[in-house]
């Protein structure tokens, strides 16, 4: 059982759903108040559609916020011939790089055009939240914490790469601690974490949603009785996978690929080769994914999935369910963390 001091919003921001808890001391976990809404970068989507719909140029105007639906609804809109306008902060959305964004067709600049559709962009909703809580007489929560994937900072090289490199830094550092990879304050270099902050509460909690996830799947009892003599965890998300070989707190193994390039025979493989010890960071680099990194083989039949992909990928592995829920797991994991940084 998690018991906070004090209410919380936890939210769970991944490529297809942003998944919502709104913890109230006293009240049980199961009777809280839990959203599953469409990710911010599928509203974006959505809104610039209907200016391509209405054959009116964008004007992206906000923070820094994760890709997916949202950039290819931008392409869509230009190869329509209509123009995108971007603020620099909103631009680094689609890349790093000022100018690889502008040689996509989008033109960096402060204001917009006259004849321009703004488009907000950003990874906390908090408008819209205020608004739907309001309608149902929820008090909204001054604590926030909130879970993004973010590829770090790098303009002139691959960002698979480079997330996965501050991934294994973090690891080092922390002697291979789950923990290790919730950073609080997140790291500098993860700009779209720190995009974050800055929108939401003072003392907000930013952090990872791969590793939250599987630290939420651990509120599981029977997950948590498992771990102790080590298990292999694996949240199959809308975009990406992670899988740890857990014991305890320590990673034994970890790897991060895009769930879009996986079926169950290939991530059965890289499962049993994380296991055994012998999967190379190179091996699923070069099949797509982000990297690999083995600290020691762990012999285990115990094997969990949580994540919205968990049936699809891995039917036959014990669905974790936290609290009796197996869509927020992130969001449980939220509340440990807020538990452990602010409270503990």
């Amino acid at each position: 059982m998690i018991e906070l001091t004090t209410p919380l919003l936890a939210i769970d921001v991944g490529r297809g759903t942003q998944d919502i808890l709104v913890y109230e001391p006293g009240r049980a976990l199961e009777n809280s108040i839990k959203l599953v809404l469409p990710s911010p970068t599928v509203v974006v989507a959505e809104r610039i559609r209907q200016a391509t719909r209405a054959g009116l140029p964008i004007f992206l105007d906000g923070f820094l916020m994760g890709g997916g639906a949202n950039t290819g609804a931008i392409r869509e809109h230009l190869a329509r011939g209509l123009p995108v306008y971007a603020t620099p902060e909103a631009a680094a959305t689609l890349h790093d790089d000022p100018e690889r964004v502008r040689s996509m067709g989008v033109e960096i600049r402060a204001d917009p055009p006259e004849d321009a559709m703004t488009v907000r962009t950003t990874d906390y909703m908090e408008p819209e939240l205020r608004m739907a809580f309001s309608l149902f007489d929820v008090k909204y929560p001054e604590n926030v914490a909130i879970a993004v994937q973010d590829h770090g900072y790098s303009p002139h090289r691959s960002n698979r790469i480079h997330r996965f490199e501050l991934m294994r830094e973090q690891m080092d550092a922390g002697d291979w601690d789950l923990l290790s990879l919730v950073a609080d304050p997140p790291l500098a270099d993860m700009t779209r974490m720190q995009a974050a902050r800055r929108q939401a509460a003072p003392g907000a909690l930013v952090t990872d949603t791969g590793p939250v996830a599987l630290i939420g799947a651990l509120c599981d009892p029977r997950v948590r009785q498992r771990a102790k003599e080590g298990i292999i965890l694996v949240n199959a998300g809308n975009g990406h996978t992670l899988c740890f070989t857990l014991k305890g707190r320590e990673i034994y193994g970890l790897f991060e690929h895009h769930t879009g390039l996986l079926d169950k025979k290939r991530l059965q493989h890289y499962i049993q080769k994380l296991a055994n010890g012998t999967l190379t960071s190179e091996e699923i680099f070069d099949d797509g994914g982000h990297g690999a990194a083995v600290r020691r083989p762990l012999a285990t039949d115990a094997v969990v999935v949580t994540g919205p992909n968990r049936l699809r990928l891995m039917p036959e592995a014990y669905q974790a369910a936290p609290f009796g829920d197996t869509m927020l797991s992130g969001c449980f994991g939220l509340m440990y963390l807020w538990k452990q940084f602010r409270e503990g």
